[in-house]
C-alpha cells in the first residue's frame, strides 16, 4: 500500500480474521519497516495480548464489518489520493463507468464523517458497507473488503484507479451515467466473470 501510494508514510490500516478476533496493523507505525511481530491480536471483545503494541485506532470499524460481513475475511483502509479528494467533497462514485460494479453494486458509496476511530465511524461505514464491498469515508478514505487480504488489496487499488478517472470525468464536465438497467445486466454478468 506505502509503495504504491495507496496510504502514505504511516496513514491507513489492514486486517484479517484471526482465532476468534482479527490481526490488524499497530497504530502510527510506517509500514515500510514494519515487521509480523508487530502486528496486533485484538479479540472479538477487543481485548489485546500483553506486551503487544497498540491496535489501530481504527479497529473498532474492522470489528463493526466482519461482525455485518460474515463472508469477509480481510480488510483495506487506506488514504489512496483520488479515493481521498471524493471523499474530502462528499461525493460518492456513482455508475460512471461499468467498472463501478467491482465494488458490488450500483455506486461506491460515501459513509458520512465521523471522527476517526469512534464506534460512530464503525457504524457509518458498516452501514454503508452493508451491499458493498468497498466505500469512500467522508473527508477521510476509502476501504475495501474481501474473502483475502490480495482481493481487498485489488479492490482498493481499483477503487483508486474508478477515483482518479471519475476525478478527470468531473473536470471535463462529465455527467452521462449508466442507467439501472444496464448496471443490473453489468453486475448480473460479473457474478460469472474472470477466474471463479
Amino acid at each position: 500500500m506505502s509503495r504504491e501510494g495507496l496510504s502514505p508514510v504511516r496513514s491507513g490500516n489492514v486486517s484479517v480474521r484471526f482465532d476468534g478476533g482479527i490481526l490488524i496493523t499497530p497504530t502510527g507505525l510506517a509500514y515500510e519497516g514494519l515487521q509480523p511481530e508487530q502486528i496486533v491480536f485484538v479479540s472479538e471483545k477487543g481485548k489485546t495480548r500483553a506486551n503487544s503494541l497498540k491496535p489501530s485506532s481504527e479497529w473498532h470499524m474492522h470489528m463493526a464489518i466482519y461482525g455485518a460481513k460474515p463472508d469477509v475475511t480481510a480488510i483495506v483502509h487506506c488514504h489512496s489520493m483520488n479515493a481521498t479528494a471524493l471523499a474530502c467533497a462528499e461525493r460518492s462514485i456513482p455508475a460512471f463507468h461499468y467498472m463501478v460494479a467491482v465494488a458490488g453494486g450500483t455506486d461506491i458509496p460515501l459513509a458520512p464523517y465521523a471522527t476517526f476511530g469512534t464506534p460512530q465511524l464503525a457504524e457509518a461505514v458498516s452501514t454503508s458497507l452493508a451491499k458493498r464491498n468497498a466505500a469512500l469515508l467522508s473527508h477521510h478514505g476509502q476501504i475495501a473488503c474481501g474473502a483475502s487480504l490480495e482481493a481487498a488489496l485489488d479492490l482498493a487499488r481499483e477503487v483508486e484507479v474508478l477515483a482518479g478517472q471519475y476525478c478527470r470525468f468531473l473536470q471535463i464536465g462529465g455527467q452521462a451515467l449508466l442507467d439501472e438497467a444496464e448496471m443490473a445486466r453489468v453486475l448480473e454478468k460479473f457474478r460469472s466473470y474472470g477466474q471463479q
